[in-house]
């Protein structure tokens, strides 16, 4: 469904626990008596040196548990853990991983699902991008409040109404909700769950300027209804929208988004799951805000 308009690698890792310890088998240490011992000495042994092999593991078991020691000194995630620095992320355009932290990324307020006060930034306008890309593909674009409220959120003032009218065209239309499976009020028909959500997978900023800037999303979503006998089955789709945004009284609006499809992966030889299982996994699991 337009917005604003793998084969996975399942591999398991394999852990080799190294436990150094002697070889199978006792060990017999040769004692040789001294003269002495025979001609009116103590007749005690001489005290026996440790195997060479033993020295080793003894070694090895201390440099492995110095290791540990230092590595979980330098993993704390807290105040004085070790954060990576700015510097290791590189100033080139290559992908930079977001580290999630569980707060929100913006400071809006608590009751508002839409984030926004995004910072003056290219990594606050990779935020405000995917943010959008998820409140324009959820369910709230197709009820008449929802979309209402989406608009007037994620549009630049400027905007806002033009698209208000054409968007309320294309996701209010009569024959276009019956297409879908929805009723004329957006909603689905009784025992069905409807789905509609967009995941973000990466984001590129294109090009930035202090007063505007255009950022690419791709993202994947799911869409339809999920229930028994449903005609419109959840189905997943790969799309790449492009924001015109626009720095406008404090945070970033946008101006304009095209998309197009894709780039999508080879789905893998999974076999579609359950209606009812669909329907709980989307109660059960929550979507996400991004940030970058």
């Amino acid at each position: 469904m337009n917005i604003g308009g793998g084969d996975e690698y399942d591999g398991r890792t394999r852990t080799s626990d190294y436990a150094p310890g002697a070889s199978e088998g006792s060990r017999t240490t040769t004692r040789t008596r001294l003269p002495g011992n025979e001609a009116g000495g103590s007749g005690g042994r001489p005290p026996t040196r440790p195997g060479r092999s033993l020295i080793t593991v003894v070694a090895v078991v201390v440099l492995l548990i110095a290791a540990i020691a230092f590595a979980n000194r330098g993993g704390g995630g807290g105040e004085g853990g070790g954060a990576a620095s700015d510097d290791s992320r590189g100033g080139d355009s290559r992908a930079q991983p977001t580290a999630p932290t569980g707060e929100k990324p913006v400071k809006n307020s608590s009751d508002t699902t839409i984030p926004s006060g995004f910072a003056h930034t290219e990594q606050g306008a990779q935020s405000a991008a995917a943010n959008y890309v998820v409140a324009l593909g959820g369910e709230g674009m197709y009820t008449a409040a929802g979309r209402e409220k989406i608009i007037d959120s994620v549009y630049a003032p400027s905007v806002a109404n033009k698209r208000q009218a054409d968007l309320g065209e294309a996701y209010g239309n009569p024959k276009f909700l019956e297409k879908v499976g929805l009723g004329k009020d957006g909603k689905a028909p009784k025992g069905s769950t409807f789905v509609a959500r967009a995941t973000p997978v990466g984001v590129k900023v294109i090009d930035y300027a202090d007063d505007k800037a255009k950022v690419a999303v791709w993202y994947s979503t799911l869409f339809g209804l999920a229930g028994e006998g449903s005609k419109h089955p959840v189905a997943e789709s790969w799309y790449t929208n492009t924001f015109d945004l626009a720095w406008n009284e404090g945070d970033w609006k946008v101006k304009d988004v095209k998309q197009k499809d894709g780039p999508t992966p080879i789905g893998k030889d999974q076999a579609a799951s359950p209606a009812e299982e669909m329907a709980d996994a989307v109660d059960g699991f929550g979507g996400f805000t991004y940030a970058r």
